[in-house]
């Protein structure tokens, strides 16, 4: 009886081993589909470059328009705005591509937010803050199909992928048009976009030129750029206040520090496959809502969401400094408050695999809002920016306060970087910001 029971000992393993086999085989052609950019599948052959992605390109900070931004009349109405109304706007992109989509924001509306009709094109001559747009550069946008769309309250709208050449630190316009624009006073927004942007009534969408129409320095509605990229393509998105936002950099000049190191990162073989998103918004805080949500409230949307952002760099929490009391029991309070954000920001990134930077906080020695006679603001920022240089904290630190700050005076920046009120920085200023950021980082 043994010879039996020995065959059917290795029937039953030869068995098991087919069974292995084909479940190996099965496993091997599921995995070997890789889904395209538009969701669909295609089989991929050993050692095939992994598919291209979205990745952002261009971005800025969601805000609600407050009453001095709002479009001048007589784009804004009593209990409206933008009412048959053209909005022509220029971005600059960091990283390029050859297929594009838009994202509008209706975050702060409390009304739905009809657009009529969306294109983009070439600005003229390339140019930031221009009316003009190069012939025969317009394209149509379209939204699950359709030339129009509506944003519900609180929403955004993702548009189609669309084939448009578009090159690295290249610039774009889009131009939109609101036949009944948004029916009520909450406009999403961003102010402080140091760019002009330009306002008529009617459709002027397919117009290579708006004469007559209305110069404004603000972004209405668009919020995001993205571009179909390989696979090597990543972000670096920054989380900051009007020190990103370039208050005091030249209006469509496109020298925020941002910019900046985009413009080094990308001549340099390791980083020229990279963007920059700027997040940041004037007055913006990390603990408490100012212009625009607490950083905390916005982390999710404006970095997390963000598509392709591999890097974060958190330069933040001057003004919750300067307007918290100058007193010791207040500092300390606000101190201890920004460290413990500090902490939560790096948990919450490092769960999305997103490595988190430090950028110290700059001297204000001498700006009348918030530097305090006892000094008790100071104290707080050396406290904050020793924890931030500290080892174990962030995953690196790029030392912003040594870069600016006056050798003689290290409480306050240096006399040529500042833009007169002692808290900003001139273009200068910003240019050497870029420059401490080390590029290693990002390869």
């Amino acid at each position: 009886m043994k010879p039996p029971r020995s065959r059917s000992r290795i029937a039953d393993l030869v068995a098991v081993c087919v069974l292995v086999l084909g479940l190996a085989v099965t496993a091997s052609a599921v995995t070997g589909l890789v889904r395209g950019p538009h969701g669909r599948t295609s089989a991929a052959s050993p050692g095939a470059p992994a598919a291209p992605h979205w990745v952002n390109t261009w971005t800025a900070m969601p805000q609600l328009t407050e009453p001095a931004n709002l479009p001048p009349a007589p784009f804004t109405g009593d209990d409206a705005v933008l009412v048959d109304t053209t909005v022509r706007q220029t971005l600059r992109v960091s990283a390029g591509g050859h297929t594009l989509r838009l994202r509008f924001s209706n975050a702060y509306g409390d009304t739905p937010l009809p657009l009529t009709a969306v294109t983009v094109a070439r600005p003229q001559g390339g140019k930031a803050g221009v009316s003009a747009v190069e012939p025969g550069t317009i394209r149509r946008v379209t939204f699950s199909g359709r030339t129009s769309t509506t944003v519900p309250v609180g929403a955004q709208v993702v548009s189609d992928p669309l084939d448009v050449d578009l090159p690295a630190a290249g610039r774009l316009t889009v131009t939109a048009y609101l036949a009944d624009g948004q029916q009520s006073l909450a406009l999403t927004s961003h102010p402080g976009s140091r760019t002009t942007s330009y306002l008529i009534h009617g459709d002027h969408t397919a117009d290579t030129d708006l004469p007559g129409a209305t110069a404004v320095d603000h972004w209405y509605l668009i919020s995001d750029v993205e571009v179909l990229a390989n696979a090597a393509t990543r972000a670096v998105a920054v989380l900051g206040d009007s020190l990103t936002d370039g208050r005091g950099s030249t209006t469509n000049g496109d020298n925020r520090w941002t910019d900046r190191l985009y413009d080094r990162l990308r001549t340099r073989p390791a980083t020229s496959h990279l963007a920059v998103l700027n997040q940041a918004a004037g007055g913006n805080r990390v603990l408490n809502d100012g212009l625009g949500p607490n950083a905390l409230a916005r982390l999710d949307r404006d970095v997390l969401a963000r598509s392709g952002v591999s890097w974060l760099i958190v330069f933040e929490g001057v003004n919750d400094i300067g307007t918290a009391d100058a007193t010791p029991a207040a500092q300390r309070r606000v101190t201890d408050d920004l460290i413990a954000a500090y902490q939560q920001i790096v948990v919450r990134a490092h769960a999305q695999g997103i490595r988190v930077y430090g950028a110290t906080l700059l001297p204000f020695g001498g700006n009348t809002q918030y530097d305090d006679p006892a000094g008790e603001r100071e104290k707080s920022r050396q406290a904050v920016n020793r924890w931030i240089r500290a080892k174990g904290h962030f995953d690196a630190v790029i030392d912003f306060d040594r870069s600016v700050r006056d050798p003689a005076a290290p409480n306050r920046l240096r006399a040529d970087l500042q833009d007169g009120d002692w808290l900003h920085l001139n273009p200068e200023g910003y240019g050497v910001l870029a420059d401490a950021v080390p590029g290693g980082l990002f390869r």
